[in-house]
């Protein structure tokens, strides 16, 4: 293992962390970075290694949040408590349940479908699609509370997160358009589209350990994953809290404009270079 070669994976990692959490698509920019740089890596697994230490930075972030819906779905559950907070965290827990169950049957049918032979210019048709659903929600603000999301609301989120299965399609954008869409309000749905993340990438984590372990190129480029999963864990949280920052400010339209400009590039790219 070379340093090049180091330093290309350590900017993978550095790619995955900033823009996994950011709507414009962490796997169609992994796609784009790998035939720039001439990365060659088969299956899902570096991917997926990845996304498990952007799961980690996520968890860091909104730790609080999770346990304090630990707190009150015990107590719901065990101590019988119905007071306002149990209550509400209880039903949020449902709806994340409800909300995850679509994408997971749809990964498991699709796992061996989903690969690596997915070209720049595919990808560059999908950033197009992606920053035309954030143009359509740019100005929309809803007032949905966490209390306030229903079961329909929870299948339709976990419905439009299955759109994101596609290297292009922005996972965090998917299923912001699809929060925003039911009449959430940005903090709210930027809460419930991370909180959603964890139990989806909790299980791709799991049911692809063996993939991980059984990597070709885990024996000679152990630290380059190493460094990699390092600096995707770093990036990953400071780009969270940049989000929050920027949904505050209802600015989702400048990464609608990103996705435009990028997703034209790829399209040539693939037209003229490629």
């Amino acid at each position: 293992m070379d340093i090049i070669t180091t330093i290309k994976y350590v900017f993978l990692g550095l790619l995955q962390g900033l823009t996994e959490p950011i709507p414009v698509s962490s796997s169609g920019h992994l796609v784009i970075a790998r035939e720039l740089f001439g990365i060659e890596a088969t299956g899902l697994s570096f991917e997926i290694f990845l996304n498990t230490a952007s799961l980690i930075a996520i968890l860091a972030v909104y730790r609080k949040d999770i346990i304090s819906i630990l707190q009150n779905l015990w107590r719901f559950v065990f101590k019988g408590a119905r007071d306002n907070d149990a209550v509400t965290d209880f039903k949020y827990t449902i709806c994340l349940i409800i909300a995850t169950i679509p994408v997971g049957v749809a990964g498991l049918l699709l796992k061996d479908v989903i690969g690596d032979n997915i070209s720049v210019g595919f990808v560059g048709v999908m950033l197009l699609f992606t920053g035309l659903a954030l143009w359509f929600i740019k100005n929309k603000r809803g007032e949905k509370r966490d209390g306030d999301i229903t079961v329909k609301d929870s299948i339709i989120v976990g419905l439009s997160q299955c759109i994101a299965l596609t290297p292009g399609i922005s996972r965090s954008g998917a299923t912001l358009v699809g929060s925003i869409a039911v009449g959430l309000s940005q903090k709210n749905a930027l809460r419930f589209v991370f909180l959603l993340y964890i139990p989806v990438s909790l299980g791709t984590a799991l049911i692809s350990v063996g993939d991980i372990v059984n990597d070709p190129n885990m024996n000679t480029l152990w630290l380059a994953y190493l460094l990699a999963f390092i600096v995707t864990v770093i990036a990953t949280y400071f780009a969270v809290k940049w989000l929050q920052n920027i949904m505050q400010n209802g600015n989702l339209i400048y990464f609608a404009y990103y996705c435009f400009a990028l997703g034209a590039f790829s399209i040539l790219y693939q037209l003229i270079w490629a």
